[in-house]
């Protein structure tokens, strides 16, 4: 059965607010009038999650240069986002949700399957969202090669 999803482009982004990395704060309403990219990974310091944040972490100049701030989201604690900032120097803000209402709001907290086992986290997406408030471009079911280019192609659009 396919997943259905509530959100779609063109849609307003969910609000959010989140302690981050590094004494960080991040929120939609901070981020009004500005784009930005907002991307859930399932868990800091594993190997998809880490070279997808190094992948965004080595363009930040380039997604500075555009305009748009970039936020990992994922379901860890404040202090295991820390240690995974500093052990790969991110410096882009890392959000924890974990309670998951963000994950939640933006419909990736799905049941997956690993091993014939079904259990609930997060599905790696990335949502693009515009100086407007709302979403331009979304991701889902991330594979991490060659993303962060896909997402920077698109963010030359807004």
């Amino acid at each position: 059965m396919a997943q259905q999803y509530s959100l779609n482009e063109g849609d307003s982004a969910p609000n959010f607010s989140m302690l981050a990395s590094k004494q960080r704060h991040v929120s939609l309403a901070d981020l009004k009038g500005k784009a930005f990219v907002l991307y859930f990974y399932p868990k800091a310091d594993t190997p998809g999650c880490t070279t997808e944040a190094c992948g965004f972490n080595e363009a930040l100049k380039e997604f500075d240069g555009a305009g748009l701030t970039v936020i990992g989201v994922s379901r860890d604690t404040v202090s295991k986002l820390d240690k995974f900032a500093d052990k790969y120097a991110l410096d882009f803000p890392l959000a924890s949700d974990e309670a998951g209402h963000v994950t939640e709001a933006y419909g990736v907290w799905v049941e997956k399957t690993l091993y014939g086992k079904t259990h609930m986290g997060i599905e790696r997406s990335t949502f693009l969202i515009g100086a407007d408030g709302k979403i331009a471009r979304i991701w889902r079911k991330v594979k991490v090669p060659g993303h962060v280019e896909a997402v920077l192609d698109a963010s030359k659009a807004l």
